[in-house]
């Protein structure tokens, strides 16, 4: 069978930061984010340029909380939810520094962790950045209809998080150690509803676990936490039932970024969260933290994303799906 663990030494997540709109400020995380914008505009005229300020502004909050220069930043991988990842390109264009554009939708943030991980450990680069973000506004209107039009969500339908995280990786210590990666592969199991984006990426996540678990040997009660980002209450419901019917029982470790970042009595978010910013932000504001003080030790953070696009949709298709893992220590 073909291995599919990649394992690293001495490679950490050495600092990271947060930047969120008016929900995220009012849900239960609000007051662990570096910098809020309750405007959700963060002095941008559109909902699209607001989105790059969100990540340029993550990015610079990054430089300033881990004392750096963005000269010492050897690349950056960075993607978001916009056509072409053009929240990006814009977001980041005035740093002197290599540029990597992803698209992994919800993904993103543990697929920038792994390639910044990759190429640390490697000897490629002495200190990567990742950065991702997402917008509610930008991403209704690319994927949905604009808000002003009224439309009705779905039970199953997820809120895009308006927020944007930038994590520097590098050789050494750090808030936490990214010791392992699985990339995910690409599953469609028939769903083409784009409301329910957390049924049609469960599997996606089933698949990588089971794999993990297997090619390990390790076992759900070896870790502190297993997290997904982001299938929301719908998903991981799913994703519990998928493996419990092959064996693997998760429930008592198991959390959702798109779960914990809302208050689902107090804001009606539905099925919980989603976006690119969503496991970056909760990874970077909630989990980095729970490293630092020690509540958690040992931690799978996997990243789940619809790989859809505007044109897929209006064509009916099934929407595929990938799930990439990352093993955070203490």
């Amino acid at each position: 069978m073909k291995k599919r663990i990649v394992s690293f030494e001495n490679v950490s997540i050495s600092a990271s930061a947060s930047v969120v709109g008016k929900h995220e400020a009012l849900g239960p995380m609000g007051d662990s984010f570096d910098y809020r914008d309750m405007s959700d505009a963060f002095g941008a005229k559109t909902w699209e340029k607001a989105e790059s300020a969100m990540q340029k502004k993550a990015f610079e909050v990054l430089l300033d909380k881990a004392d750096l220069i963005e000269e010492d930043i050897d690349a950056m991988f960075a993607g978001d939810l916009q056509n072409q990842c053009v929240g990006s390109s814009y977001g980041l264009m005035d740093f002197n520094v290599p540029y990597f554009g992803l698209y992994g939708a919800c993904s993103t943030a543990a697929e920038s962790l792994m390639l910044s991980a990759m190429c640390v450990s490697g000897g490629h680069y002495r200190r990567c950045a990742a950065v991702t973000s997402s917008h509610y506004l930008a991403a209704e209107r690319q994927y949905r209809s604009p808000i002003e039009y009224g439309a009705q969500r779905s039970p199953t339908a997820q809120w895009t998080v308006t927020g944007a995280a930038a994590f520097a990786v590098e050789r050494g210590e750090g808030k936490a150690r990214i010791t392992e990666a699985m990339p995910g592969m690409v599953v469609e199991k028939g769903i083409n509803d784009a409301s329910n984006m957390g049924a049609a990426m469960a599997p996606a996540a089933a698949d990588t676990l089971l794999a993990y678990f297997k090619e390990s040997r390790l076992s759900p009660s070896d870790f502190d936490a297993i997290v997904t980002g982001d299938l929301g209450f719908e998903g991981g419901r799913v994703l519990c039932e998928l493996l419990a019917a092959e064996g693997l029982d998760i429930h008592e470790q198991y959390n959702d970024c798109g779960v914990l970042i809302y208050d689902r009595i107090r804001q009606d978010k539905h099925a919980g969260g989603s976006g690119c910013g969503c496991s970056a932000v909760v990874l970077s504001a909630y989990y980095l933290k729970l490293f630092a003080c020690q509540k958690i030790k040992n931690m799978l953070f996997l990243g789940t994303g619809a790989m859809m696009s505007p044109s897929s949709i209006q064509q009916g298709l099934a929407i595929p799906a990938v799930a990439h893992l990352i093993r955070l220590q203490a």
